[in-house]
């Protein structure tokens, strides 16, 4: 069953702006991105998360456990930033479409702070504060197929935009609810691990910050998306989000540009005459998409620099 929303001009517009970002930095011609981005990244989205579930420990303090320095703090909120640190770790080691694989994630992110780590919710639970109940969760009988029908979705859905359809699973896998304990950390990882999959960049791009300081915004998309039954105005709010992270990475870098021509180059050089798929001209551009990477090898078809053989997952290109 597909999950409720509409696609709205603005949802249209939003992902039509996210994408020519990212085709901007893919036009571009980078160095490396050197380790020090990644981490940085790593450690915004990690503190931010956290953060919002209301771990007190400071940018500062988080920089410190990953440099495997000594830090005053709860041991709770510790044991939390190691844990997520380990997660994030793994990002593209996950399998987005995978329960098995968010389960994993889980079960890492929760170890030793609950005991139901890894494992979907075995009670019903509800969501608020000491003054009102906010969301009362499915009951828990329901939440395998409700997550299985959510990873479906995630698996048979193929016209959605990557974009779009993280920001569903985002709202739809908050209001299932389906642990414990750690749902919003995972909710937000896993929304990453899906931009992950669609474009690298979002390695470099912490959402969760711009999250964080849209908290209350974040929190009343949900409480409205629910009432209404649909997560229209989550989506809305989420491409929102991934505008405003997207736009400031963009902007914080200074590159030159690139062109096919110099990508194919630079796979002459590297594959000579050997045969390779798109999967590893994309490994070796591993900042373009693979709708990037497609028009490259059409191009380079036409115009007679490669010579393709085969189709769909058997297909193989070989420079002239």
């Amino acid at each position: 069953m597909k999950p409720p929303f509409t696609i709205t001009p603005k949802i249209n517009n939003l992902c039509s702006e996210i994408t020519r970002l990212i085709g901007k930095y893919e036009g571009l011609t980078l160095p490396a991105p050197k380790p020090e981005l990644r981490k940085h990244s790593k450690i915004l989205s990690i503190q931010s998360s956290l953060a919002i579930e209301g771990n007190t420990l400071t940018i500062d303090q988080v920089t410190d456990i990953i440099n495997n320095k000594r830090v005053l703090g709860p041991k709770k909120d510790i044991l939390e930033v190691k844990n997520a640190l380990k997660v994030y770790e793994l990002l593209d080691e996950y399998e987005p479409t995978s329960l098995e694989s968010l389960l994993k994630a889980h079960k890492i992110l929760m170890a030793d702070l609950i005991r139901d780590a890894g494992r979907l919710r075995n009670k019903n639970v509800a969501v608020g504060n000491k003054f009102e109940v906010i969301h009362r969760a499915p009951d828990f009988k329901m939440v395998p197929e409700l997550m299985g029908n959510l990873f479906n979705f995630l698996k048979k859905e193929k016209d959605l935009h990557p974009i779009i359809k993280s920001s569903v699973f985002h709202y739809e896998f908050e209001f299932i609810h389906p642990f414990m304990d750690g749902n919003g950390r995972i909710g937000r990882l896993w929304q990453s691990v899906i931009l992950y999959d669609y474009a690298k960049i979002f390695e470099y791009i912490p959402v969760e910050t711009i999250i964080k300081r849209r908290q209350l915004e974040y929190y009343e998309a949900i409480r409205k998306s629910t009432v209404q039954g649909e997560s229209t105005l989550f989506i809305e709010f989420m491409l929102e989000t991934i505008k405003q992270a997207t736009d400031q990475f963009t902007k914080s870098i200074k590159p030159v540009k690139q062109s096919v021509e110099i990508r194919l180059n630079t796979a002459m050089e590297y594959f000579n005459k050997k045969d390779f798929r798109r999967k590893d001209y994309l490994e070796l551009h591993s900042g373009i998409s693979p709708q990037t990477a497609t028009k490259d090898l059409a191009f380079a078809v036409k115009n007679k620099i490669l010579i393709k053989k085969g189709e769909n997952i058997k297909t193989r290109y070989k420079f002239n």
